[in-house]
C-alpha cells in the first residue's frame, strides 16, 4: 500500500521533470533545433497539423533551420505560419526549401528568456509539491481507515519528503544548466 503510493508519486514527479525538460527545449538559446518549431501549426486540407507532420525540419548549421514541405502547395502556408508565430523568425523561401535563420539573441532578450525559464522551473517545483501533497493525503487517508499504523505513516511521509527534495534538486540542476546555456554567447 505505502509502496504503491511512493511509486506513484515517484512516477508522477518523474513525469513533471520530463515536462519541464520539454518546456525548456522550446526556449531558444540561439542554436537551431527542430523543436523550436514544435508549437507551429499549419492548415493542411482543412485541419490544423503540426509543422513536423507536413514537412521535414532539419538543422542546416548552428543558426539555420531548413524546412522541406512534402507538398509544393504547403510552402506559402508554412511561411505564413512561421511569420505569424511569436518566435520572431523570418523565413526565406528558395523553391521547395524554406530556410529559417535564427537571429543572434540580444542581452536583453537573454535576460527575459532567463525570467521565463525561472518561471517554468517554479511551475515544475509547484507540480512536484502538489504531488507530495497528494501522496501525503493518501497516506493520511490510509491512516484514518486504519490500514497503516502512525509509525508507518510517519516513515512514509518522510520518504515522500526525501523524494520531493530530490526531484526539486533535479529541477534546480536543470534550471542552472538552462540559465548557463542562455547566458553563454
Amino acid at each position: 500500500m505505502i509502496n504503491d503510493i511512493q511509486q506513484s508519486a515517484a512516477t508522477r514527479m518523474g513525469k513533471s521533470i520530463d515536462a519541464l525538460k520539454h518546456e525548456f527545449s522550446k526556449i531558444r538559446t540561439g542554436r537551431a533545433h527542430p523543436s523550436l518549431l514544435d508549437q507551429i501549426t499549419v492548415s493542411y486540407y482543412g485541419t490544423e497539423s503540426s509543422l513536423s507532420q507536413v514537412a521535414n525540419i532539419a538543422v542546416e548549421d548552428s543558426r539555420t533551420l531548413t524546412i522541406t514541405p512534402w507538398e509544393k502547395g504547403m510552402v506559402q502556408a508554412i511561411e505564413k505560419a512561421i511569420l505569424k508565430s511569436d518566435l520572431g523568425l523570418n523565413p526565406a523561401t528558395n523553391g521547395m526549401v524554406i530556410r529559417v535563420p535564427l537571429p543572434a539573441l540580444t542581452e536583453e532578450r537573454r535576460r527575459s528568456l532567463v525570467k521565463v525559464v525561472k518561471q517554468e522551473a517554479e511551475n515544475g517545483r509547484v507540480a512536484i509539491r502538489n504531488i507530495r501533497r497528494d501522496a501525503n493525503s493518501e497516506i493520511k487517508d490510509s491512516l484514518k481507515e486504519k490500514l497503516i499504523s502512525e509509525d508507518e505513516a510517519r516513515i512514509a511521509e518522510d520518504k515522500i519528503q526525501k523524494l520531493t527534495d530530490q526531484y526539486v534538486k533535479d529541477v534546480e540542476k536543470l534550471l542552472e544548466a538552462k540559465e548557463a546555456d542562455l547566458l553563454s554567447l
